[in-house]
């Protein structure tokens, strides 16, 4: 998700795309934990997005 695409949504919207990823995060987490997670870089990518999502949440305030 580039920041551009991020920026066209509204505030609800974003929090609700943090939430979601959130839980996308923790559920990566526990198949890493458990060894069922092929793609290791997964993790980082949504750790990205989410740090977007804040970054642009905190400009709108």
């Amino acid at each position: 998700m580039t920041s551009k695409d991020i920026r066209s949504l509204s505030v609800e919207e974003l929090t609700a795309k943090e939430k979601e990823l959130k839980l996308e995060l923790f559920n990566l987490k526990l198949q890493k934990t458990l060894g069922q997670l092929q793609d290791t870089a997964k993790i980082r990518t949504v750790r990205r997005d989410i740090a977007r999502i804040k970054t642009i949440l905190t400009e709108m305030k």
